[in-house]
This record gives structure tokens, sequence and C-alpha cells, in this order.
């Protein structure tokens, strides 16, 4: 996978280049918006990691212009920004994800390929997982072509699930993905919200993997 990282710290891209490079990337490294538009010109990417403090330009102002210039190349963000205002921003700028410094290089990998799987096989906007289909513009669900009356927290623990691609998503993360609804969830309440929507789903569709958290299950990937 072609790969474009755009960070200016001098010492974190040297760690992500040759960590990216060593979990099988091909890597572009640039420090400079200017430089990251004139890559994204060229053309060639598979995948886009984006900060968003760059010495000559912000990260999403580069971002709106690219989805405005329809790019549709998978983005995740990196950011030392704990603010959720920050973080929702970029999602509704079109980053695919973002991820909080400092992080773990496995995690960013595991994004990296899960946006890239989704993009691949959702452009026609709705997510197939055998009989389950979601939409996510529409935030409709359906089991066997029937209708789902999912809750907004059902809904976007299933979406961020979908978006993993069969990866394990960890609690926190979950439970991240649902703040923008109101107080942050704790773990139990997160085990209550799963509890329901497996009840709607089918329990076998979501996997537990104990101490760490949950994935859709492999039988019920995409067609």
């Amino acid at each position: 996978m072609q790969l474009l990282l755009v960070e200016d710290d001098l010492d974190l891209g040297r760690s992500l280049t040759e960590s990216l490079r060593g979990a099988g990337f091909e890597v572009e490294w640039v420090r400079r918006a200017a430089d990251a538009e004139r890559f994204v010109q060229r053309g060639g990417q598979d995948a886009i990691v984006l900060d968003l403090s760059l010495p000559d330009g912000h990260g999403l102002d580069l971002l709106r212009r690219w989805r405005a210039a329809a790019l549709q190349v998978p983005l995740v963000i990196i950011t030392a920004s704990t603010a959720l205002g920050d973080r929702l921003q970029g999602l509704d700028e079109g980053a695919d994800d973002f991820l909080v410094k400092p992080f773990v290089v496995q995690e960013l990998v595991s994004r990296l390929h899960a946006v890239a799987r989704r993009s691949a096989r959702q452009a026609a906007g709705e997510w197939r997982f055998g009989a389950l289909v979601i939409v996510p513009q529409r935030r409709e669900c359906r089991l066997a072509d029937e209708p789902l009356a999912l809750t907004p927290r059902e809904f976007d623990i299933l979406l961020t699930l979908a978006r993993a691609a069969g990866d394990v998503v960890p609690k926190h993360r979950l439970a991240q993905a649902l703040q923008p609804l109101g107080d942050a969830v704790d773990f139990a309440a997160l085990e209550v919200h799963v509890h329901h929507l497996r009840r709607k789903i089918g329990g076998s569709r979501i996997r537990t993997v104990r101490g760490v958290g949950y994935a859709l299950a492999d039988d019920e990937a995409p067609a």
C-alpha cells in the first residue's frame, strides 16, 4: 500500500516512516503542506496520514481542498489535540478516522487497513455484512431486508464496528465514539448497549475479545 505521511515533527516522522515500512507500507514522508499538495497532485496514494499542525498551513485546510476536489483517498488524521470539537470537525470535513497523539503504531496500521478496505468496498453507500445492511448517511439498518429500530447509541456502536472492517475495536474507542451523543459512556454502560444491540442483530454478529473489545464476526464480513 502506497502511503503519504504528512508530519512535521522530525523524530515522530522518522519513527513512523520506519515502523510503517516495517509493516509493509511504501511511505512518502513530507513535512510541509506545500509538499503534501505536490505529492497529492502527482497521485498514486492508497492512503494518507495527516498531521493537523504544519509549519506552513493547517491540515484541515488541506483536507478541505482535497475533498472539494473529489479526492477519495482514505485519510487518517493524527493530532495532539484532545478537543472533541477538533476531532469531529476533521471527520465532518472528510477524514475517515483519527488518532490522538501519542498512539501505538500498531493501532495506526490497523486503522489504515480498515479505512482502505472500507473505501474499496463501500462506495455504493450501503455497507453489507451478510444479511445485515447499514446505510450510514441515513442512519438506517436492515436485517434480512427488514428495518431495525436501533437507538442512536446502538447505531453508533454498530457503525464503529463496521468501520473497523472485522478488526477488534477496543472498548475505550467505542466509548469515545459515543461521546458526541452526550456524557461519556463508561464500560458498564457500553456493555449494556452492546447487549441490547446483539438482541436486535443477532448475538453471533458481535464477537467479544475478552479484556480488549468487540468486532463484527468474521463470518458476517461484507460480501
